[in-house]
């Protein structure tokens, strides 16, 4: 058993590697040492967590066992998972930490006295406050993530679901779980702590269905937040520095990058999370829209086009990530560069289903990191290119975000593909992209559709080239 300034010290320690982790997750360049900062301090929390037990009885040693049975299974679907299916993951995995809340707030009704809270019915208020706020916001985690794993998987509708009076219900629910906290405190009464964890578990539900695919990145983002908040919360119940610190930069960072989505969407925060955008009737009518003519072309066409061109910029979707075309992609850019093509890839901070879903595609794929632009960097560029190769970005690329106002997606920035000279379109049919809406894009004059699988397309013009 180690003393607690000891221990307060590792904790201390552990803090500050999370610190350098997030710190080093801003960049591609410093992305790898973060992580590893974040691993070592997680070693750290967690060693210190256990030597400052001291108490190695059998019930430590089923908590061990436990936790090396989790750490390998982690492991394993983490070596497993492909690149493309990283959202799901990580929305599935949120809703594990959310539940983990829960199942600590539980045990710290139910036992009080092992953890040093008083006796049940007489907990202390703080820690009472504190684990009521971290019981709710972990099953709102929980069951929010659910959803979101549901929809990323194509197991749910990716378009929102609405229903008449479905604010006011939310409103009432968060009303009521304000109110029964206050009377949980008061009274301590097992039933409404029940009652609590089964209306937050509700109201999970009902704020992440009405969100539209469109939404999905900021969603992953926000249930990060809450995963973050509710470890806090949780941390503050067990007295436990490393867990508060760890929460607290996880719910703050992942807020923050959900505000910066937000902006970058031309979207409001709270609009978002109360109930998404594209529940419209425009927005469900435009998928029932009689398609128009398009230009249709194959890979020796594309290849053509490209080989008489002096620059291309990439713009990489999530149809890139699901035909995990990835490397083919980086084949057929090294291959223009040896014509002495300029080539540059332009991502939206929107594109796939996750924040930095294509950069780690593309990093996957060793792409320099120079040659990859966000919005705001490449967007004037479209304009004196001679080619945009758009690999499965639907979404992102539509123009009808700047033209029609009635339009679920108006008002948020996209990339200005059409301003090429020509437009290259790797798409397999004409369907809606995720926000369940047509693309104007691919109806342009300028507009080449290629109807393949991504992949394949992507290595037959590399043949041609």
């Amino acid at each position: 058993m180690i003393s607690p300034n000891l221990s307060a010290i590792f904790y201390l320690l552990s803090g500050i590697l999370f610190i350098l982790a997030l710190r080093g997750l801003s960049s591609p360049e410093t992305s790898r040492q973060g992580n590893f900062f974040g691993i070592f301090g997680m070693i750290i929390a967690i060693s210190v967590t256990f030597l400052s037990i001291g108490n190695f009885s059998n019930g430590f040693i089923v908590v061990l066992i436990f936790l090396l049975l989790g750490g390998l299974i982690g492991a394993f679907i983490a070596y497993k998972i492909p690149m493309t299916a990283m959202p799901e993951l990580v929305a599935g995995f949120h809703s594990l930490v959310g539940l983990a809340a829960v199942f600590v707030a539980i045990s710290a009704f139910l036992n009080p006295e092992a953890f040093n809270l008083g006796t049940r019915g007489d907990i202390k208020l703080g820690s009472l406050i504190e684990m009521s706020i971290g019981a709710a916001v972990g099953a709102i985690t929980f069951s929010g993530s659910i959803i979101a794993f549901l929809k990323l998987q194509g197991i749910m509708s990716g378009s929102p679901i609405t229903f008449k009076g479905q604010h006011p219900l939310n409103a009432l629910i968060l009303i009521s779980i304000i109110i029964i906290t206050f009377l949980l405190c008061s009274t301590q009464s097992s039933n409404l702590f029940w009652i609590l964890l089964a209306i937050s578990f509700l109201i999970g539900f009902l704020l992440i269905i009405p969100i539209g695919g469109a939404d999905m990145p900021v969603v992953i983002s926000m249930l990060n937040s809450y995963s973050g908040w509710a470890a806090a919360g949780i941390g503050f119940t067990l007295e436990n520095t490393a867990l508060i610190i760890t929460g607290a930069l996880v719910g703050s960072s992942g807020a923050i990058l959900s505000y910066i989505m937000c902006k970058g969407m031309n979207r409001s925060f709270f609009n978002v999370i109360l109930g998404g955008f594209g529940a419209t009737e425009q927005s469900s009518s435009s998928q029932n829209k009689e398609q128009r003519p398009v230009k249709s072309g194959n890979a020796d066409d594309a290849a053509f086009l490209m080989k008489n061109a002096s620059s291309v910029i990439i713009v990489p979707g999530y149809g890139m990530a699901v035909a995990q075309a990835q490397h083919a992609l980086r084949e057929m850019v090294d291959t223009l560069k040896k014509n002495d093509i300029k080539v540059s890839y332009a991502i939206h901070p929107v594109a796939g289903r996750m924040p930095g879903h294509m950069n780690v595609l593309l990093a996957e794929a060793n792409v320099p990191y120079d040659e990859v632009f966000e919005l705001e960097e490449i967007n004037n560029d479209f304009a004196n290119a001679d080619v945009a190769f758009v690999i499965g970005a639907n979404d992102v690329t539509n123009p009808v975000a700047k033209t029609d106002p009635q339009s679920p997606i108006f008002g948020m920035p996209v990339l200005d593909v059409e301003k090429c000279k020509s437009v290259l379109f790797v798409k397999r049919s004409l369907s809606p992209g995720y926000a369940g809406i047509d693309n104007d894009l691919f109806y342009k004059e300028n507009t080449l559709m290629l109807f393949a699988d991504a992949k394949k397309m992507t290595e037959d013009i590399t043949k041609n080239l």
